[in-house]
């Protein structure tokens, strides 16, 4: 009965789903990231990968896949995931859009069971669990995770959403675009704008793995992480100087009770 079951909601088709994934010189992963959208079960998708003209063979590597449902996509210049993003989801034809870059991995059941939790309870936007693994992938015994409900007040709190886990409704949302010139923090400046439209739940199961690199924009110093949160409000949110200031220091202590509440060892975890 429970293979039964299984499989029947294998074969729910609740529409297509555009998967924004930019890449910049990720030849090391990429193969690996794209194989973990091909595993999945939920068959119905598209896979939009935005090159941000890179200097490696990850674009080689990605065209080398025998897929009709990845579409390839360029920059005419490096230009930042800002822009790769923003070109993906004026290409993306989906009800769905779902994010990952070009180096993090799904779990094969992500978006069949993302999107059955979202229909089933009306929901429009969500994310999930996620766990660190390093540059082989192997893991580093942490799960982050968020609050069950994100409204507008507590997004502009802090950024409690993992890129890799989000899932929006396209035709509730509608076109999202960002500041191009947001160099880091462009993901969050789609949340922010998000959830001016609808709240955002959590789907309280580990299907996603982020994986952490030593050169990583996201793992910058401390000076780059406080500018790119001021350049996020001062110019993706239109903010006067002195309200992106204040927006910044909330980011700062949210950001620690983020670290102290929702990022957790799982080292006596089974996180395969």
């Amino acid at each position: 009965m429970q293979e039964l079951n299984q499989k029947t909601n294998e074969e729910k088709d609740y529409g297509l789903v555009s998967i924004v994934m930019p890449n910049y010189n990720s030849e090391k992963y990429v193969a690996e990231t794209i194989k973990s959208v091909l595993a999945q079960t939920y068959k119905n998708w598209e896979l939009l990968f935005v090159d941000d003209c890179s200097t490696d063979n990850s674009l080689e590597i990605a065209r080398s896949f025998n897929d009709e449902r990845i579409k390839i996509l360029q920059n005419e210049a490096n230009s930042g995931a800002a822009v790769s993003r923003n070109y993906a989801l004026r290409e993306a034809k989906g009800k769905w859009i779902a994010f990952l870059d070009s180096d993090d991995l799904w779990a094969p059941t992500k978006l069949e069971e993302q999107i059955a939790f979202m229909v089933e309870n009306g929901y429009h936007f969500s994310g999930t669990p996620y766990f660190h693994v390093d540059e082989k992938s192997n893991p580093l015994n942490v799960e982050v995770t968020g609050p069950k409900k994100i409204n507008k007040r507590k997004m502009f709190r802090y950024d409690y959403l993992g890129c890799l886990t989000v899932m929006y409704d396209h035709e509730y949302v509608g076109l999202i675009q960002v500041e191009p010139s947001l160099k880091c923090r462009n993901d969050y400046a789609m949340w922010l704008k998000v959830c001016k439209k609808c709240d955002c739940y959590l789907y309280d199961k580990n299907l996603a793995s982020y994986r952490i690199r030593s050169n990583s924009i996201s793992h910058s110093g401390f000076k780059k992480k406080l500018n790119g949160h001021y350049r996020l409000f001062r110019y993706g949110e239109n903010m006067g100087a002195i309200r992106a200031t204040w927006h910044t220091l909330v980011n700062l202590y949210f950001g620690f009770w983020k670290k102290v509440r929702y990022v957790n060892s799982v080292k006596n975890k089974d996180n395969d």
